[in-house]
């Protein structure tokens, strides 16, 4: 039976009374030594409290009994409460330990994840050592991130890819059929070139294609020519319209790229132009062409051979100097992935461009399931 705790003070209280009365009573019944024989009445005295004493001894040891009841009884209200809360306590942590194996278990499957998906299926400084590209850069098409980069910043000559900046300021600045008449200076420009006779007047639709396709020399002089006067005022705005579209390190000389003191770019600076550039659905579209002709029948060959030999290759403009090496910026699509890819002083131009395009599209694919992955584990910690 239950004792309350109002009810087991009071017991205590008794008890304690009860214990204390008892003790001044033995105590008084304590005989006091004399010297000489007892009294006949002192006797019977002592005998009465004798007997008195043998009574409250009884009363003692039963109320010693009530206290190790009631003791007993409180006691077991504790464990019965300690019981209680262990109860309820259990399930919380058993809860609490299924939360930590789980919690355990996502960390382990995001960490698989990261090593299966993050991880590139080649390492990048195992991807530097298989390219001869001394700059590279890989940038997503749609976004502008940064998929793979080699001394990206670096400084250098970037022969024709200049071009992708000359037909870019033509299509902006001049009419298709506009007139765009031919110097002696442009005449005299060394190949890569079409043959332009000076004094005789070609279509800017033309001369914009031999300068995309063909990476004529003498076509970008000729409209660089009519469109700030001399091919010095024109590599200013080249340089200039490369400041607004996001080149910061670039230096233009020369309409055509051909090597000239001053003259720089990047191989991030060539990616961001190129990128800028397949906005324009006029640029784009002449780009993809493998070949044209032009209104006077002449058929204009595009140079980019990654249009027939690299899988997903849109378009891109390749160059080449003594001094700069082979040079190259194209962007390429498989599936919904789309990326520029750009290069500088490469002497395995077309196999690294191979390498670069494979690198760059699975490292795409494995940054997309990585996130569906970790989608899915914060879904289940939802859960």
């Amino acid at each position: 039976m239950t004792i309350s705790k109002f009810r087991y003070r009071l017991l205590v209280i008794h008890v304690l009374a009860v214990c204390f009365f008892v003790s001044q009573v033995h105590a008084a019944s304590i005989p006091a030594l004399s010297g000489g024989k007892k009294r006949p009445h002192v006797a019977a005295a002592q005998k009465k409290q004798a007997s008195s004493s043998a009574k409250k001894a009884k009363t003692t040891k039963t109320a010693k009994k009530v206290a190790k009841k009631a003791i007993a009884a409180k006691s077991a209200v504790k464990k019965s409460k300690a019981t209680k809360i262990a109860c309820k306590s259990a399930p919380k942590k058993r809860r609490n330990a299924v939360v930590s194996v789980d919690r355990r278990f996502r960390e382990r499957v995001r960490a698989a994840i990261s090593r299966v998906f993050e991880e590139p299926a080649v390492p990048t400084d195992a991807l530097g050592r298989q390219i001869t590209s001394k700059s590279v850069m890989i940038l997503d098409a749609r976004t502008g991130e940064p998929i793979f980069a080699k001394a990206p910043d670096n400084p250098r000559q970037p022969a024709s890819t200049l071009k992708v900046l000359t037909g870019l300021i033509a299509l902006k600045r001049l009419e298709e059929n506009e007139n765009v008449p031919v110097s002696s200076r442009a005449e005299a420009m060394p190949r890569s070139k079409i043959y332009l006779n000076s004094g005789q007047q070609y279509k800017a639709d033309d001369l914009i294609n031999a300068v995309l396709l063909e990476s004529a020399n003498d076509a970008s002089v000729a409209l660089a020519e009519k469109i700030a006067g001399s091919e010095s005022a024109f590599a200013n705005l080249m340089t200039l319209h490369a400041r607004l579209w996001g080149a910061e390190n670039t230096i233009c000389r020369t309409a055509s790229g051909l090597t000239a003191e001053g003259q720089q770019s990047t191989a991030r600076d060539l990616a961001q132009i190129f990128r800028h550039a397949m906005q324009d659905r006029d640029f784009a579209g002449r780009m993809r062409q493998t070949q044209t002709r032009t209104s006077y029948g002449k058929t204009l060959r595009n140079h980019n051979k990654a249009l027939w030999q690299v899988e997903g290759a849109i378009a891109g403009k390749t160059g080449y100097t003594s001094i700069a090496r082979q040079t190259y910026v194209g962007q390429f699509r498989r599936g919904d992935d789309a990326i520029v890819v750009a290069i500088m002083g490469s002497e395995t131009m077309w196999r690294d461009i191979r390498r670069l395009v494979d690198y760059g599209f699975q490292k795409k694919e494995q940054t997309r399931l990585a996130q569906t992955g970790h989608t899915q584990i914060r879904a289940l910690e939802v859960r």
